[in-house]
């Protein structure tokens, strides 16, 4: 069995590297200082807004997962907060691209999240987020750190959320860093983990995005194999995709954004520890 392990990640880590490798520098240029600032900034945000934890008093609780939102438009976006605050989900989280590259579709999405404050949202970035020149600026002013954990605590155990910010294209030294101490300190101490972010670890098909680093990937997975991991949750590819490799579930959400015809979202109960997931479509 771990030989077959390991060939399979052999297999998986040559594709991403072949495919990755491409047009990597001229897609996130200075990458690796970018996502450095960004979660420096991202720490300070954090050390005066204490990580959030949400109280929950039954065993179960739905919480809902949606990526490459791309607002312009808010349609499918507005929904989704009502099918939120309908169905008593705990919280809504956005894995990046939550607009289309213009600076004043941050204050659309903004206005439009803070209309249904019932419902806790937790963000970060993807690479259309970052395109523009003050990108990350809009962004932080108005949400805060794209690097950084939740907790939701229900009577029967305690489950930690960790948001990584790969809109770069890669975690940067010093997040990565992070997130193995974190899983290092903390991971113990909680039932189930998920982490989700923007871009997915795996090509599933042939396709020009981008995905992490091979050295990168392969430290990656090697944290999740040590700490289990549960899920990772992340978009950038715009079609669904479910992998189990490992101890870890990868899952790549189809995007919210409106006019598409595969617009949807994940929701995801968790019963006493138990996770189940599914796609949702709005058409």
């Amino acid at each position: 069995m771990e030989r077959q392990l390991n060939l399979c990640l052999l297999l998986l880590l040559s594709i991403s590297f072949t495919t990755a490798s491409c047009g990597k520098e001229n897609e996130f240029p200075d990458a690796e200082h970018s996502v450095n600032k960004r979660f420096g900034q991202s720490m300070v945000w954090n050390s005066t807004n204490l990580n959030k934890e949400i109280v929950v008093n039954t065993d179960h609780y739905l919480i809902l997962f949606t990526g490459d939102s791309h607002v312009g438009g808010i349609k499918n976006l507005t929904t989704l907060l009502r099918i939120a605050r309908n169905s008593n989900a705990v919280a809504v989280t956005m894995a990046g691209d939550l607009i289309d590259g213009n600076p004043k579709d941050y204050a659309k999405l903004s206005q439009c999240l803070q209309t249904q404050d019932s419902v806790p949202y937790f963000l970060t970035v993807g690479n259309h987020d970052l395109w523009f020149n003050n990108g990350w600026d809009e962004y932080f002013i108005r949400f805060g750190a794209s690097t950084y954990t939740f907790t939701i605590k229900t009577p029967t155990g305690n489950d930690l959320y960790i948001s990584l910010d790969s809109g770069s294209g890669t975690l940067g030294t010093d997040q990565l860093k992070w997130f193995e101490n974190t899983l290092q300190n903390q991971r113990l101490y909680y039932r189930r983990c998920i982490v989700f972010t923007h871009l997915n670890f795996f090509r599933f098909r042939f396709s020009e995005i981008s995905n992490p680093l091979v050295e990168e990937l392969n430290k990656l997975i090697e944290l999740f194999t040590r700490y289990h991991v549960d899920m990772l949750i992340s978009g950038h590819e715009h079609r669904r995709y479910t992998q189990v490799f490992g101890l870890t579930t990868y899952i790549v959400m189809e995007p919210l954004k409106d006019g598409v015809y595969n617009a949807g979202y994940l929701k995801l109960n968790v019963d006493k520890g138990e996770l189940n997931y599914s796609y949702e479509r709005f058409n």
